[in-house]
């Protein structure tokens, strides 16, 4: 991109980076105006990637937002199962397919909205996985979003590609634990954002702690954190740091999400608004 670059590629005629990334861009759908796009995404899976994506989404939703969820996770779909959605898709229009809403409201699309039984695999090659992901952008109705977000596969393979290729998303949170090796897995989302110039808004550190119910004693089960060092190492900000809370995943579990109270997420509303 040259110095008197104003981002306005329609107006331009000269070949770059930022012209090559928006050609390859899928356009939205017809009849969607989704304001906000925000991906969350991880090096590795186990790490709560999903959980994140979901409760951020129930409190934006809580704060008056129009919210929604695109499971870009194709063959290890959660979301559906956080917010205990049953129901299937099976509403269509001539634009696109309608997404399932949450007893809140919140849009949701997932494979396991569309497969008959959630238990059966998705043994789909790495073409047809980032098919899909792209399908759910450009052919779901998804209507007047405010913020959506992004639950990604682990990693830096073919489906987190393709959503950053594909997909227009403002920024990504990094989700990551506390381990050492984080480090080294942090690098990877790291260095694969920045070569495809995806704005990072910063790290959520999952399973940070456990807190002694009797005395308050905080508890570092994986040992001592370092996701501090990992954080100024790329010059990122720590949004947050979640402790292990077996109410947490008794109302994930249950499916109850919506119903969830806790502040551990609050900060990174309060960054994105």
């Amino acid at each position: 991109m040259s110095q008197s670059c104003d981002s306005n590629c329609s107006q331009c005629s000269k070949d770059c980076s930022s012209r090559n990334k928006e050609s390859m861009l899928e356009p939205m759908n017809k009849v969607s105006n989704v304001k906000k796009v925000y991906g969350i995404v991880s090096g590795k899976g186990g790490v709560g990637k999903s959980f994140v994506s979901g409760y951020m989404s129930v409190l934006m939703n809580k704060k008056g937002y129009k919210t929604a969820i695109m499971d870009a996770d194709v063959t290890g779909p959660s979301i559906p199962k956080q917010f205990g959605i049953k129901t299937k898709v099976t509403q269509a229009t001539d634009d696109g397919l309608i997404p399932i809403e949450t007893k809140e409201g919140i849009k949701v699309m997932s494979v396991n909205l569309l497969l008959e039984n959630e238990e059966v695999p998705v043994i789909w090659r790495g073409p047809v996985v980032a098919g899909t992901v792209k399908q759910f952008w450009s052919q779901v109705c998804w209507g007047d979003v405010d913020y959506m977000f992004v639950d990604m596969p682990p990693g830096t393979s073919d489906v987190t590609l393709t959503v950053f290729q594909s997909v227009p998303l403002d920024g990504i949170i990094i989700v990551a634990s506390p381990q050492e090796l984080v480090s080294m897995i942090v690098a990877k989302a790291v260095n694969m954002a920045n070569s495809m110039n995806v704005p990072i808004v910063g790290i959520v550190e999952n399973y940070s702690y456990l807190e002694c119910p009797d005395c308050g004693k905080k508890i570092e089960v994986f040992g001592k954190s370092h996701i501090e060092e990992t954080a100024a190492k790329f010059n990122l900000p720590v949004l947050a740091r979640i402790p292990i809370n077996p109410v947490v995943a008794q109302y994930v579990d249950e499916g109850r999400i919506e119903d969830l109270e806790v502040p551990y997420l609050d900060d990174v509303v309060g960054v994105l608004l």
